[in-house]
């Protein structure tokens, strides 16, 4: 006795190779005109996966972590010390120090970062302090003049 399976015996005309029209699942475009089309599903597919993962990073590059916050407010406290080290040495030379402190005024505006580390943030407060002292000097000296 031979069993069959589930779908019973193949009808007698049809040969064991062929397989119905309609089937389920993976299958090779035969012409060309659906391998194109294929080919430009998937590259849609592609794409927009692409720009989702593109998304994602800028996201991760902008989601900056403690150390790069210290990072920047240190960075930030040295340009404001450079330019004022520039305008002590324009000074004591009897220089104008007018670019300078046009320096120091953009430098002080940038975004101050929180760091959470509260000696570091004592430090940047100081330099921001000596900075407003030498911004309101300038600014006495030009009224005065």
């Amino acid at each position: 006795m031979k069993v069959n399976g589930p779908r019973g015996a193949p009808p007698a005309g049809a040969p064991s190779g062929a397989r119905p029209a309609q089937t389920q699942g993976f299958s090779i475009p035969t012409d060309s005109a659906a391998r194109s089309e294929a080919a430009a599903g998937a590259a849609r597919a592609s794409g927009v996966s692409a720009v989702g993962s593109l998304d994602a990073l800028l996201a991760l590059q902008e989601a900056e972590g403690p150390t790069e916050r210290r990072r920047r407010a240190v960075r930030r406290g040295g340009r404001i010390l450079d330019v004022l080290e520039k305008i002590k040495l324009a000074l004591l030379d009897g220089q104008g120090a007018g670019a300078e402190l046009e320096r120091l005024v953009r430098a002080v505006r940038e975004e101050r970062i929180q760091t959470g580390d509260s000696s570091l943030d004592g430090v940047l407060d100081e330099i921001e302090t000596r900075a407003a002292v030498e911004m309101a000097k300038a600014e006495m000296s030009r009224l005065a003049a």
